[in-house]
């Protein structure tokens, strides 16, 4: 990514520094390589809902994969069509489903019987019928952070297999439900890509069942979950979509005109932001040395949230790396720690630095807490 000084002198520390062309060159090889099978990719508003990206996004023919009626609201307010718009997420509320029916979205994703018959009643109520894929559990271990495992039977989410003939018996009295097909999503930033021929069998198991019931499944959304290189942003700026894609098409056997799904958010927007911090003092300690810098948790939480790591560097110091600093924010937290014993040039007070990969789940998670302002985003070129 192009960390460009003398813009980022210019403006008001911290913020999100995104570039654009890393942007588009990432979008264009996810089309690049899906479209050779067909494949249709729904983007995962919750990644990053940054109007400027979203509407890169929707120009390049991106679908929506929303998690919440308010994302329905922003998907529809930037363009992206009402018929290419999945809605996910374990606890819809009755005002949210209303919002999904208002705009006769592609799909409900639904996740147990309650909700099923409560979207049915909904839907009743308004004289319409709701397009569902049910979202399986495949009970498939996404082998990443415990945090963001969503397809083991431990898991909140999804319908587990042994609760499917009772589902299936209960379908056909609502009336007002129309079962499109099956969804999946068993984890995110998944770096083992064996691991999705993995959940290409289990599909297979289960396509297998529902044939058997005799059940037409016209959807297969297989979620998503590709992951990014965090230690290496600048040489795996843009992941692997050939072989991601390859995958799916050599071990998920489909019926004839069956579409494939995906969803996709991390691997389209993570690398192509950094947060902009400067240093506002170096402290000495007892076994480490502090860079106190001006962006915090607030900006950006996953390293607290999920111990996740994120490559920092200094921007004003392009000298060899020889010491060592714990990289810290200004939030009256213990957590509010980018990096430990990070490797960076001698660094000092009013330095830049840049912590990288953080297009995904940075600004979109952002909060006001310690009544701190909102920070604003820059684009480059």
């Amino acid at each position: 990514m192009n960390l460009p000084l003398d813009i980022i002198q210019q403006t008001t520390t911290p913020f999100y520094l995104y570039d654009l062309k890393l942007l588009h060159n990432t979008l264009d090889a996810c089309i690049s390589e899906s479209n050779k099978y067909g494949y249709h990719v729904h983007y995962a508003l919750k990644a990053n809902t940054n109007n400027e990206i979203l509407q890169i996004i929707k120009e390049k023919g991106f679908g929506a994969d929303c998690v919440s009626g308010n994302e329905i609201k922003k998907a529809i307010e930037i363009g992206f069509n009402s018929n290419d718009i999945a809605f996910a997420g374990v606890g819809k509320s009755d005002a949210e489903i209303n919002i999904a029916l208002d705009h006769n979205i592609f799909s409900f994703n639904c996740e147990s019987l309650p909700e099923l018959e409560v979207i049915n009643e909904i839907a009743k109520g308004r004289g319409q019928v709701a397009d569902v894929a049910l979202r399986i559990n495949p009970n498939v271990n996404a082998k990443t952070h415990h945090y963001i495992t969503t397809g083991l039977e431990e898991n909140k989410f999804g319908i587990n297999m042994w609760e499917m003939d009772d589902l299936l018996e209960r379908l056909p009295s609502l009336t007002h439900i129309n079962l499109i097909g099956i969804h999946f999503h068993i984890g995110s930033q998944i770096t083992d890509l064996s691991v999705f021929r993995g959940l290409c069998i289990r599909v297979n198991e289960i396509q297998d069942y529902f044939i058997k019931k005799h059940v037409q499944l016209k959807h297969i959304n297989v979620g998503g979950g590709l992951g990014v290189d965090y230690e290496n942003p600048d040489t795996n700026a843009i992941s692997d979509f050939a072989t991601f894609f390859k995958i799916f098409n050599d071990h998920l056997k489909l019926l004839p005109g069956q579409q494939v799904h995906f969803e996709l958010g991390r691997c389209l927007v993570a690398q192509c932001a950094s947060l902009i911090t400067k240093v506002l003092y170096v402290k000495n300690g007892v076994k480490t040395n502090f860079a106190i810098v001006d962006a915090g948790m607030t900006e950006l939480i996953r390293p607290a949230l999920y111990q996740s790591y994120h490559h920092i560097e200094n921007i004003s110091n392009t000298s060899e790396a020889n010491e060592k600093y714990d990289v810290v924010g200004p939030i009256c937290e213990s957590s509010d720690c980018f990096g430990k014993a990070v490797k960076m040039p001698h660094t000092q007070r009013g330095n830049y630095i840049a912590i990288r990969t953080t297009g995904a789940y940075g600004e979109v998670m952002a909060s006001a807490y310690n009544l701190r302002d909102r920070v604003k985003a820059v684009y480059i070129n």
